[in-house]
């Protein structure tokens, strides 16, 4: 038990730090591109390929600091309770943290998360290709993006107006289900 308070007293020094920032990220992906591919530990016990969805469905994809933090309890909360409202749109939720597995698996069960949360935490290139890795501090910064069934990015949105997930929701209710 030690070591998880020690990671999560660690994640949450980490987050406390990186959300002293108020800027939101830049990304250099934009609305029409084409996502990067990868491949994820989660939650769920497999890795997720995010082109296993296309073709199938839309995907959101909901980078956030540090697990354990108000916002992002508060984001992947609402994720949870209006998981149905995105499945029946056709959509696919996965939120994404530098945190690492172990670690994400508490705070889905703290946050009622039924969706796979994904570590980037070996490496941190699926924040890297994405735009938000705040590198001085190893973290992601919070940004949401919505991809379509052929692999595109419909809706980006970044900072601390991505806790809010109705973007997200407006953004998969625009887009044609499969």
């Amino acid at each position: 038990m030690k070591r998880a308070q020690f990671l999560l007293v660690s994640a949450l020094a980490a987050a406390s730090t990186a959300m002293a920032q108020n800027a939101p990220p830049k990304t250099h992906l934009k609305v029409g591109d084409t996502a990067p591919d990868f491949t994820l530990p989660s939650t769920a016990g497999k890795p997720v390929k995010l082109s296993d969805f296309r073709g199938k469905s839309n995907v959101v994809l909901a980078f956030f600091p540090a697990a354990f933090t108000g916002g992002c309890t508060k984001e992947m909360t609402a994720y949870g309770q209006n998981l149905s409202k995105f499945e029946g749109m056709g959509a696919q939720v996965f939120g994404i943290s530098t945190d690492n597995t172990p670690s994400l698996g508490v705070f889905a069960k703290q946050t009622g998360a039924t969706f796979p949360l994904l570590s980037d935490f070996s490496k941190r290139n699926v924040s890297k290709d994405y735009g938000v890795l705040m590198a001085d501090r190893g973290l992601a910064n919070r940004a949401t993006f919505v991809i379509d069934t052929e692999g595109k990015i419909t809706h980006i949105e970044e900072g601390s107006a991505a806790v809010d997930i109705s973007g997200a929701e407006m953004a998969c209710s625009r887009i044609k289900k499969k």
